[in-house]
């Protein structure tokens, strides 16, 4: 058995692979190739050609393919998806233009609400009323829906959305309403809000109906193209989609449900941190998953990675579980440029086309790794074991324009690019540990990505970490995160208002694991399968608090526990977080969630064989070095591929590899560990 990784960035396409009969992590293989906007399937053929050659793959081996795109998200940023149209209950038109009510620069008066993903006059009121309680009120009018499918079908839409005023309690009119549809408009792409995500919030609820509708047939055509190719050229070959929650799910799935790997690509990458942390016996840490175009930084905690509800892709909001990440417009393609006389970096990318101006691909704008360069972290003789030669001169008159208008020179230019982006991450990771009362001291900066080896350092420095791992494979690090990844499905029920107890829950939780399973049975065969876990979470609150707590009942619905049981693990939780809890107060129910994850084959660890007790290697070159403000004239480079497990040397200090380049600050000791991975300190 063959499991292939791949992920997909705004610079390069990265593979990993492993074979079952390998020794795992110290034994995978890795392979890159530019990315190629907008055809992104070119490049994911590109690569695994190269690897179908490379490790002579045929169709006698049975091969797992787990990748992460980013098609749905650029979709809906660009807002290039399909066009729509929107049934909802009658006096709900306004729905999308309301909204919330909120700002997001309240105080800015020149801030502007977000255009919803479809004009009003493509949103169409049906007579028709649920009550909260899954009553009937108003029995649906199936005429109106057929004139509203009619004027829809009149502005050529490509798909109809319905969401009707709790549906989630009972979907009994939407079926309805879809049955209408296709009755009228035969082969018209409907999607109803409780297939979709069945939770209480119409608002949320209706934009992520739309998000799912706006970049299906998008995601489809891309998805059926890789499938395709698959289906020539490995005929055991199986794809999978990795999703915003960290799992995986079979290709098919992810053509219906494409809203579910807006946010995947970032997942992996967290999935993968926390693997490694795992082996490491490291269970707090902040990953930092910095490419060519954005860094994603994510918090493990207690050996787990952090989940949110309110995550957000583009303008809108992603009401569903997702593995929360702070992300930073900032990425070693970024684009620095003068907003007056104030220096800015990002967001902006010079991408994989033409890319950086050392690149020498057509790029003439000052980037990040222009200035990686001009301050000597890189070298001119390239990336991807040379197969990417970098320019000087070019970097150096990409950054001459900005030095001039600083009256400096480009390398002291290409310093202040460098101080700036830190300063961009300072400012977005420093709120997002305060917000979960964590302090950095106690983390390890787990860095990874093409660009993560060298800025993580300087990161860490000035956020206060003192411990950094580097992973083995550090610029392929979200696709070894593809090869490590679960089938995970999240199932909801939204109880509130209901009267409830400890054996409705009970009740509750075995109904949500038989949704469960049946959609594991429809995404793989069982005895693929090394094992299916299941964890039972409850959206909690005191009854008079405006916002819940995601808390861990497993334990509890286990046992068939009094209520009691759940209110002490919410009380429990309640203090972790926010430092306070009220032992006495009632508790409330809002929502009911079961996390089922059912493990692929994948690889282990086995710690690298052999040690430093020969000579140590010496380093592979010398270059000038620009740090803290000065040249080093003869700072160490070494080749990672010579240093052995065990081996140690202070910083200042630059480590390569044919697809990473890390920098060892001064202060900081780095040494190899047990499975080749970098971990470097930072003396008293």
């Amino acid at each position: 058995m063959i499991r292939i990784g791949i992920d997909i960035g705004g610079t390069f396409t990265d593979f990993a692979i492993w074979r079952g009969d390998a020794a795992g992590y110290t034994a995978l293989g890795t392979y890159k190739v530019p990315s190629t906007p907008p055809r992104y399937a070119l490049g994911v053929i590109e690569g695994l050609e190269h690897l179908i050659g490379a490790y002579a793959i045929d169709d006698s081996v049975p091969v797992i393919v787990v990748h992460g795109t980013t098609v749905g998200t650029n979709t809906v940023i660009e807002r290039t998806g399909s066009r729509l149209a929107l049934l909802t209950t009658a006096g709900f038109r306004d729905i999308l233009g309301i909204a919330r009510l909120r700002l997001d620069k309240a105080v800015d008066l020149f801030n502007q609400r977000v255009v919803p993903l479809i004009p009003r006059e493509r949103v169409h009121e049906i007579a028709e009323r649920t009550l909260a309680d899954g009553a009937i009120d108003t029995p649906i009018d199936l005429e109106s829906v057929r004139v509203a499918a009619r004027a829809a079908a009149q502005a050529e839409v490509d798909a109809i959305a319905v969401c009707f005023l709790h549906s989630y309690r009972n979907p009994a009119h939407e079926l309805a309403a879809a049955a209408a549809i296709r009755e009228v408009l035969p082969g018209m792409d409907v999607v109803m809000s409780h297939d979709v995500w069945p939770q209480q919030s119409e608002y949320e609820r209706a934009v992520v109906t739309l998000l799912n509708a706006f970049v299906r047939r998008k995601m489809g055509d891309y998805i059926g193209e890789i499938e395709r190719y698959l289906a020539g050229r490995l005929k055991r070959g199986r794809l999978f989609i990795t999703r915003s929650n960290g799992g995986v799910m079979a290709a098919s799935e992810a053509r219906n449900y494409p809203v579910h790997t807006l946010l995947s690509g970032p997942a992996a990458g967290v999935t993968a941190g926390k693997t490694l942390g795992s082996l490491l016996g490291i269970d707090a840490l902040l990953t930092m998953d910095m490419g060519g175009t954005s860094t994603d930084m994510s918090l493990i905690r207690n050996g787990e990675s952090m989940v949110s509800a309110q995550a957000a892709v583009g303008d809108f909001p992603l009401m569903m579980p997702v593995t929360a990440i702070e992300a930073i417009g900032a990425g070693g393609g970024s684009i620095a440029w003068l907003d007056g006389p104030v220096l800015k970096v990002g967001p902006q990318s010079a991408g994989a086309n033409p890319g950086p101006a050392c690149y020498g691909r057509g790029g003439t704008e000052a980037t990040l790794s222009d200035a990686y360069l001009l301050c000597g972290y890189l070298g001119t003789e390239g990336l991807l074991g040379g197969r990417l030669p970098l320019s000087l001169e070019r970097a150096q008159a990409a950054l001459q324009p900005i030095a001039e208008r600083l009256k400096s020179d480009p390398v002291a230019a290409a310093e202040s690019c460098l101080a700036i982006a830190s300063s961009n991450m300072l400012s977005k990771v420093l709120p997002f540990l305060a917000r979960l009362g964590v302090e950095p001291s106690e983390l390890t900066l787990m860095i990874f990505g093409g660009a993560g080896g060298i800025h993580g350092p300087l990161l860490a420095d000035e956020v206060g970490i003192r411990r950094i791992v580097v992973p083995r494979w550090p610029s392929v690090f979200c696709a070894y995160g593809c090869l490590v990844s679960d089938l995970v499905q999240d199932t909801v029920e939204t109880v509130q208002g209901k009267p409830i107890d400890a054996p409705a829950i009970a009740r509750r939780f075995d109904e949500l694991r038989a949704r469960a399973e049946a959609w594991l049975d429809k995404q793989v065969e069982r005895s693929s399968l090394t094992g299916v876990a299941h964890q039972a979470i409850a959206d909690m609150r005191y009854t008079a608090q405006s916002f819940t707590v995601s808390t861990d009942v497993s334990r509890a619905v286990a046992a068939r526990g009094p209520m009691a049981d759940y209110a002490t693990a919410f009380h429990a939780e309640h203090m972790r977080l926010f430092g306070h809890n009220d032992p006495d107060g009632a508790v409330a129910f809002n929502e009911l969630r079961l996390r089922l994850a059912a493990a692929l084959p994948k690889p282990g660890a086995e710690p690298v064989r052999g040690g430093g007790d020969g000579p140590a290697p010496a380093p592979l070159r010398h270059r000038r070095v620009r740090y803290d403000g000065r040249w080093h004239d003869r700072t160490a480079i070494y080749a990672r591929d010579s240093l052995p497990v065990g081996w140690r040397a202070a910083g200042l200090a630059i480590i390569e590899q044919d697809n990473a380049t890390i920098l060892v600050p001064p202060g900081f000791t780095a040494s190899v560990g047990p499975y080749g991975d970098l971990v470097m300190v930072k003396e008293s």
